[in-house]
């Protein structure tokens, strides 16, 4: 399993992570048994980068991940995220940055993970009503009281990573990339790469839809959030499936999968960026793992530049209130 530091830090992490949101909630129905299985099956396999969050699951997959690692921690780089608060019942109510907040928020998911110290704290929105110094600060003194090795922002905007790197190293930014969701090369990536921070894209499978295995809103379990996902609905679906059909016949030219040559053209991408493809089966565990054995000829890689230019896909990433929450 190839290796590599994570940014400026003394994180090694493989070259593909594994998102565990899935396993406990928006993609239908879970089997912890089987998430479970394919976290050890990760692990492995030498895929030791796990991702999860305070919110996935009402801290539902904080606690899954953590019996899934009781006994395997050594071999975990583990990152969790704070900032999206949600009420009991589910519902979004907004972004939280304060100081204590943060804080309150770290000592909750050391608790359901059962660890003592978090490799990799993101704060998964950047809030608008608190100064990103002050939350970055916040996170800061978790690090200096052992609770916390380093710190990372999710869908943070260039100037509000450059204010947060100004007070404190920021190791990590994660944010959606893919063949469909391609807006971080204009700026974000290099802004990364001027101030030596990793770039960790979540949704390198477009939420799935290049797996090819989605034909229609049927394939789509009745409580998967994709069948409201802008993406995934109206006239927009029809287009957007039409997009993968052709990577489907480049894959089936290349004798791979057409999910396998999506994770190759980001993984060709750069060593600085890692993907943590999400999956709750041990079968599709094993089926993107073996991306990072494929090597695409340039001309493979140049069909799928063209094939998937930005705004290849049809409708925004997240409904209208969401996107207001990333890259602020």
């Amino acid at each position: 399993m190839i290796r590599g530091t994570l940014g400026k830090s003394d994180l090694m992490v493989s070259g593909m992570g594994l998102g565990c949101m899935g396993m406990s909630e928006f993609y239908g129905p879970g089997d912890e048994r089987e998430s479970i299985r394919t976290i050890h099956r990760a692990l492995d396999l030498g895929i030791n980068f796990l991702d999860t969050a305070d919110v996935y699951g009402l801290g539902r997959n904080e606690e899954l991940v953590g019996k899934a690692i009781r006994d395997r921690r050594g071999e975990v780089v583990l990152a969790t995220k704070f900032g999206n608060v949600r009420g009991k019942d589910g519902s979004w109510l907004g972004v939280n940055g304060k100081p204590e907040y943060v804080r309150s928020c770290c000592e909750a998911s050391l608790k359901r993970l059962r660890i003592d110290v978090v490799d990799l704290y993101y704060q998964h929105r950047v809030d608008p009503a608190v100064p990103i110094e002050e939350t970055v600060l916040a996170m800061a003194d978790l690090v200096r009281e052992g609770k916390v090795r380093y710190i990372g922002l999710s869908e943070a905007a260039p100037p509000t990573l450059r204010k947060a790197c100004a007070v404190y190293p920021v190791t990590a930014l994660q944010t959606e990339y893919s063949l469909w969701t391609r807006d971080p090369e204009d700026e974000v990536i290099p802004t990364c790469r001027q101030l030596g921070v990793a770039f960790v894209a979540y949704s390198p499978l477009g939420r799935g839809i290049f797996g090819g295995r989605i034909k229609s809103l049927d394939d789509l379990d009745q409580g998967d959030y994709r069948r409201n996902s802008p993406r995934f609905t109206g006239e927009n679906l029809p287009h957007n499936l039409s997009l993968v059909r052709r990577l489907e016949e480049i894959a089936a030219e290349n004798n791979c999968r057409p999910s396998q040559l999506a994770l190759a053209w980001v993984l060709s991408r750069g060593r600085d960026i890692v993907p943590i493809p999400g999956t709750k089966r041990v079968e599709r565990l094993e089926e993107n793992v073996a991306a990072l054995d494929l090597s695409p000829a340039p001309e493979v890689l140049a069909r799928l530049d063209a094939l998937f230019p930005k705004g290849a896909a049809r409708g925004e990433r997240y409904h209208e209130q969401a996107m207001k929450a990333v890259n602020r």
